[in-house]
C-alpha cells in the first residue's frame, strides 16, 4: 500500500505542469509544442502559475525601467505587466523584452525589472542562508571534536568535506586550494539548489535558472577571472612561450602562443554551454512528454491511451534521471573550475 501510494504522488508530481496546458487542451485549440517549451523555457515579467477555464493564474513582478527619451520629467517607471506605460511594450521579436517607441524608433531602455529567474535567484539565496545559518548554529552549540553531527547538518558535513577535500583540495593542490574554496563550494550549492528547485514544478520553483545562458555566462566568467587573475608567471609562460620547437612558436608565426591563448577564452566558454545545454535540454524533454498526453487525446481515445501510458513512465525517468543529472551538473562544474585553476598555479620542476 505504501509503494501504491508513493506511486500514485509521484505521478501527480509529473503531471503537475500539465495544468498550464490543461485549458488549451479543453478549448479544442491546436498545441504548438516548441512555442509552449520555449515559453515555460524563458524568461518573464510574471511568474505563470496554472490557468483555469482560459484565466491565467499568475504572480505578477515588479517592472522597473528607466525611460530613454530626453523627456525630463519622468525617467524611471515602476510598474507591473498589466500597468505598462503606453510607450513601452514587449516585443515579440526580441523574446519578449521590453522595448520603447522615442521618436518613431524601438529603443530598449534600461531594465532592472525583477524578473522570474531574478526572484528564483534570490528564493536561493534565502534557502542557502537558512541552511547553512542553521547548520553554524549546530557547531556553536555542540562540540564538533567528541559529537558527530546526525541528520541533516551530518549529511551537509558530508558533502561538503567530501567536495571540499576530494575535489577542490585535490585539483588545485594543497599549497594554493585555500583562496579558491569558499568561491567553489558556494558555486557548487548555488548550482545545486537552483537545479534542485527548478525540477519543482510549481510555486517557489520551476523557474530555468540555470538553463539561462546569462547565468552560466556570469558563472564561467567568475570562473575565468579567477583562473587568469591569480595565476602564476609558469602559467603565462605555457601561453606566450610553450616548450614546443622553436618554429610553432616564434617563426614563421607563433602558432602554439596563438592556440593557447584561444584556450583562455575556450576554458570558461565550454563550462557556460555544458552547464546551459544539459539542463535547458532536461527541461524541454520533461515538457515535451506533458505536451504528448494532451496531443494524444486530440487524436482519438485510443491514441490518448497509449500515449498517456507512455509519456506518464518518461516523465517519472526523466524527473528522477534531472534529479541525478542536478548534482552531476553541479559537481562537473566545480570539478572543471577547480581543475583549470590548479593548472593555472602549477610548479616549474627543473629537469
Amino acid at each position: 500500500m505504501k509503494r501504491l501510494k508513493t506511486i500514485i504522488l509521484l505521478m501527480m508530481v509529473a503531471l503537475l505542469p500539465t495544468a498550464a496546458l490543461a485549458s488549451e487542451s479543453a478549448e479544442g485549440e491546436e498545441l504548438d509544442i516548441p512555442e509552449i517549451v520555449l515559453e515555460h523555457l524563458a524568461d518573464s515579467y510574471e511568474w505563470h502559475i496554472a490557468s483555469y477555464q482560459g484565466h491565467h493564474i499568475s504572480i505578477p513582478l515588479p517592472i522597473i525601467l528607466r525611460s530613454a527619451s530626453d523627456n525630463p520629467g519622468q525617467k524611471w517607471y515602476f510598474c507591473t505587466a498589466h500597468s505598462l506605460p503606453s510607450q513601452f511594450f514587449f516585443s515579440e521579436e526580441h523574446h519578449g523584452k521590453i522595448y520603447e517607441r522615442v521618436g518613431g524608433e524601438e529603443v530598449r531602455p534600461l531594465d532592472l525589472s525583477i524578473t522570474k529567474s531574478v526572484l528564483q535567484i534570490w528564493i536561493v539565496v534565502a534557502v542557502l542562508i537558512v541552511v547553512f545559518l542553521s547548520c553554524a548554529r549546530w557547531y556553536k552549540t555542540h562540540d564538533a571534536k567528541s559529537e558527530a553531527p546526525k541528520g541533516f547538518v551530518g549529511a551537509m558535513e558530508m558533502i561538503v568535506m567530501t567536495i571540499h577535500d576530494d575535489l577542490i583540495k585535490s585539483s588545485i593542490g594543497e599549497k594554493h586550494y585555500r583562496p579558491y574554496a569558499p568561491y567553489l563550494l558556494t558555486v557548487f550549492f548555488f548550482i545545486l539548489t537552483c537545479n534542485l528547485i527548478g525540477l519543482i514544478p510549481v510555486f517557489p520553483g520551476g523557474a530555468n535558472v540555470t538553463g539561462n545562458i546569462n547565468i552560466t555566462f556570469f558563472l564561467a566568467v567568475c570562473t575565468m577571472l579567477a583562473i587568469n587573475l591569480f595565476a602564476n608567471k609558469e602559467y603565462w609562460k605555457e601561453i606566450f612561450w610553450p616548450e614546443v620547437p622553436l618554429f610553432l612558436k616564434a617563426y614563421p608565426a607563433p602558432v602554439m602562443p596563438l592556440i593557447e591563448l584561444f584556450g583562455v577564452f575556450t576554458k570558461p566558454f565550454a563550462l557556460m554551454i555544458r552547464l546551459f545545454a544539459n539542463m535547458m535540454a532536461g527541461h524541454a524533454v520533461i515538457l515535451s512528454f506533458t505536451c504528448v498526453i494532451f496531443l494524444g487525446w486530440s487524436m482519438g481515445v485510443g491514441f490518448g491511451m497509449g500515449l498517456n501510458i507512455f509519456s506518464i513512465i518518461m516523465l517519472l525517468f526523466m524527473n528522477a534521471l534531472e534529479l541525478l543529472v542536478a548534482f552531476v551538473q553541479a559537481y562537473v562544474f566545480t570539478m572543471l573550475s577547480a581543475v583549470f585553476i590548479g593548472l593555472a598555479h602549477k610548479e616549474h620542476h627543473a629537469e
